[in-house]
């Protein structure tokens, strides 16, 4: 029997695989009972096979001992990338631990298919890194070397919002324009295209490193971060004045990525230090027992879920409960104060998807829809960009979370 080539979209915050059988898109539930797979990965204390998924969530919030690793997308073209760190009791790098992920992938959609896998036609955003072209070279190279260890022999990409664009071909008219404005974990992406008979055209395409992820970031650093110091102040060693409060280790400690990499003696004495120099001691004593505790994923998923809160929110506010770290600490969240920490993401947003059309040479007024796609569209400030932008074009949101992966599929069913 032959092999398969699947449709894969290698998220920063899920993945998925589909194919075309018998003409019908399918969907592999390579998470058990769902057609998305957290991209996320645990690895117990001591050693132990590699939990990914939602097994490896749970692990977390189970209180497990081990290291949990998300939002790895986001590294590729780093020379984080490629160092060797002490990661499930050996030394590997984050190719190494991607190319498990992948290998697992792989395994899981082998034993639904029934069928070998040999190839792959993987996502990939516009620009992994907004203009930088070495770098962005350097990550899609860094994720074909990943699907190649992982047993792939056959590998291509594409891009994620023409995929999500060939997935919506049902939804218009022939001659119809269409804007896609895909929001994922990493990155922010833009196609437009146009409907035709038997297929669509591409118009332009764009991106610029900036999603979920940035989104979590921002709220944390503007919430719950000054709650353990974050924009508190120094007393000077010798002399008067006071010295602002560092901000690198809040930085880190609200990206998900840099998380696991923050639980170092040295990290711990640097802010032994700083907890000895602060104008408010009690703050930064929570930051200690975040890091003693190794509470940095805790915290950041309490952000997310807060920002998911709020966001449904017509009015009153919602909370990034931060019990983990003391009973009854808690940052209050308000659709205002949301759009406030969101305010640069959302002019960002909102010049990437008017710079598509310029490309194009379009303007608003020539685009017939919107397609928003991916997890972090649902937040509401992108239908703000989108009706602001284009305020005729209906908005679509169906399949958010899949259109890319069904896109991918369909494409190779078209042979394309």
């Amino acid at each position: 029997m032959d092999a398969v080539t699947l449709g894969v979209d290698f998220g920063t915050s899920n993945s998925a695989a589909a194919v075309v059988e018998n003409g019908q898109l399918r969907r592999l539930p390579i998470e058990d009972g769902a057609e998305t797979l957290p991209t996320a990965v645990f690895f117990p204390t001591g050693g132990g096979r590699m939990l990914i998924g939602e097994a490896a969530g749970h692990a977390l919030i189970e209180g497990e001992d081990g290291r949990y690793m998300r939002a790895l997308k986001s590294v590729l073209g780093t020379p984080l990338f490629h160092e060797k760190r002490l990661i499930g009791g050996k030394r590997q790098t984050l190719s190494d631990v991607v190319t498990a992920f992948l290998f697992r992938l792989r395994e899981r959609a082998e034993a639904e298919l029934g069928r070998k896998v040999s190839g792959v036609l993987s996502g990939r955003p516009v620009h992994f890194h907004s203009a930088d072209p070495a770098r962005d070279a350097q990550a899609e190279a860094d994720l074909r070397g990943c699907y190649e260890a992982a047993g792939f022999t056959d590998i291509s990409f594409l891009n994620e919002p023409e995929a999500a664009a060939r997935a919506s071909l049902g939804t218009g008219h022939p001659g119809e324009v269409g804007l896609v404005v895909d929001i994922g974990g990493g990155t922010s992406d833009f196609t437009l295209f146009r409907t035709g008979d038997s297929g669509i055209e591409v118009l332009a395409s764009h991106g610029i490193r900036l999603g979920g992820t940035d989104f979590d970031s921002a709220i944390s650093l503007s919430h719950a971060m000054p709650l353990l110091g974050h924009g508190g102040q120094l007393k000077r060693e010798m002399g008067a004045g006071l010295l602002p409060m560092p901000v690198a280790v809040y930085a880190d400690l609200s990206t998900w990525a840099k998380i696991p990499f923050l639980y170092t003696p040295e990290t711990r004495r640097a802010v032994a230090h700083l907890l000895r120099d602060a104008v408010e001691p009690e703050k930064v004593a929570r930051l200690a027992e975040v890091l003693e505790h190794e509470l940095g994923h805790e915290l950041a998923f309490a952000v997310e879920k807060g920002k998911i809160r709020a966001n449904g929110l017509e009015g009153g506010e919602a909370m990034i409960r931060m019990t983990m770290i003391k009973r009854g600490l808690g940052a209050p969240v308000t659709p205002g104060t949301l759009a406030a920490a969101l305010e640069d993401a959302r002019n960002a947003l909102l010049k990437a998807a008017a710079e598509t059309l310029e490309m194009a040479g379009m303007s608003p007024a020539q685009v017939d829809a919107v397609i928003l796609v991916g997890g972090s569209s649902l937040m509401r400030m992108v239908g703000d960009v989108a009706r602001t932008l284009c305020p005729e074009a209906r908005i679509e949101t169906s399949e958010a979370f899949t259109a890319v992966v069904d896109g991918l599929a369909l494409t190779l069913a078209d042979g394309r």
